[in-house]
């Protein structure tokens, strides 16, 4: 993975595209953030030390800074930017969505410059303490503006990106021709996980002539364990042998329940192996601490990020899947990159919700 982001740092240097939002019909920019960030470079002006004694925090969302996933990505971001230069770094933890505003607002009075938002949940307290705050710069992830604040940036992924590959993994992969996906609470975000997801599975079906059978359930959490590993559990009894979870700490019941079934799951957000490496096949990566790092070093560096929406997908390094695979043939995973560079040109285009699967199926058929 760290090839990978380094690849990126460089591709990051060649300027701006436009993209469509998924969350909304305005543009969202694919911002190449400083060309001077570069782990391969040798410039003296490389940014090590450059922010020594600014402050950057985030709020977590309510899943904790343990959770394994979402928040602890993003907080690895965190310290990769006071590794890189030398800025102070720290987070608040939510107990409750009543707590977004209260704690932005502690970040902003601690003289923290740049204050993230971790989650599209705390999307509307972030814009009312930036109204307060106009002297401090806000983040937040997995939301994008339909009118940013001149001092907010809105930082959304590509997720249906990484969902399509594991799909066509889970579908490949198959031995019953039942899959399954565990989601946490239904949204736009959730969205692109379960469409892309079934997009890639549908795909995978169709090259190689099977019937595949997806099962859906929404557990209505992102933190209930108990409620992740019932869900799955149930899956895994009515004949799947695969199952995609993108539930957040409640997705750790989902990775329990498949090594009770001694089935497979595929991870979220992070390389989830190492919670069950007999069980976890892959993993969707939503490189959060990627973004997280790029965008602060982008603000911190000088450049105008304030009054837009991000994107980030594969063509930044921001989602994928893990490099290793023990648990994955070499055919499969590579068939898998070459899906990859499909999707970054622009030939496979991935559905990002319901209306775009529809289509994408219907055009699938017709091949």
């Amino acid at each position: 993975m760290k090839r990978l982001i380094k690849k990126t740092l460089i591709i990051m240097a060649l300027g701006i595209i436009f993209t469509g939002c998924q969350s909304n019909d305005d543009e969202v920019e694919i911002v190449k953030v400083w060309p001077k960030y570069s782990e391969e470079s040798d410039d003296p002006g490389s940014p090590n030390g450059f922010a020594a004694g600014r402050k950057v925090g985030m709020v977590t969302d309510v899943g904790g800074i343990d959770d394994e996933s979402f928040n602890q990505s993003a907080w690895e971001g965190m310290q990769e930017l006071s590794s890189a230069t030398g800025a102070e770094v720290g987070y608040v933890e939510t107990a409750s969505a009543d707590d977004y505003k209260t704690n932005l607002q502690s970040l902003a009075d601690e003289g923290n410059e740049l204050c993230w938002g971790i989650g599209y949940a705390c999307a509307d307290a972030l814009k009312d303490c930036a109204a307060g705050n106009p002297e401090v710069h806000f983040a937040v992830v997995d939301n994008a503006f339909d009118e940013v604040p001149a001092n907010v940036t809105g930082v959304v992924f590509r997720a249906q990106e990484p969902s399509f590959l594991v799909g066509y993994i889970a579908s490949m992969v198959s031995r019953s021709g039942k899959i399954g996906f565990v989601g946490g609470m239904k949204s736009e975000t959730l969205d692109q996980f379960q469409y892309g997801y079934m997009a890639g599975a549908r795909y995978a079906a169709n090259i190689v002539g099977k019937d595949i059978i997806l099962k859906t359930e929404y557990i209505d959490s992102f933190t209930d364990y108990e409620k992740g590993k019932a869900a799955a559990a149930k899956m895994y009894e009515d004949g799947c042998d695969v199952i995609f979870q993108a539930a957040g700490g409640a997705g750790i019941g989902v990775i329990d329940a498949a090594k009770n079934a001694r089935r497979y799951v595929i991870g979220v957000d992070r390389d989830q192996s190492y919670l069950a490496p007999k069980n976890v096949l892959t993993s969707a990566l939503k490189n959060v601490s990627v973004a997280v790092e790029r965008v602060s070093v982008s603000y911190l560096s000088g450049e105008d990020i304030g009054g837009r929406n991000l994107s980030f997908g594969l063509t930044e390094g921001a989602v994928g899947i893990p490099e290793t695979h023990p648990n994955l043939r070499d055919e499969i995973y590579d068939s898998v990159l070459r899906l990859e560079d499909r999707i970054k040109s622009g030939e496979l285009q991935v559905p990002a919700n319901e209306e775009e699967y529809r289509q994408f199926i219907s055009d699938l058929e017709k091949e």
